[in-house]
């Protein structure tokens, strides 16, 4: 997800769409706290891990 945003951020700022700007910061934000979360070994929506 992180990724993703990182993504959407480099085609956003290329392309001067702001929404594709701002839907790249929303994801970048979402995939760190999951990561983090996931990171210091809180069970996230019910999953200890994803695979």
């Amino acid at each position: 997800m992180v990724v993703l945003g990182i993504i959407l951020l480099a085609v956003g700022f290329v392309t001067g769409l702001s929404i594709v700007w701002t839907i790249g910061v929303v994801l970048v934000v979402v995939g760190a706290t999951l990561w983090l979360l996931g990171a210091t070994g809180h069970a996230v929506a019910g999953r200890e891990h994803y695979w």
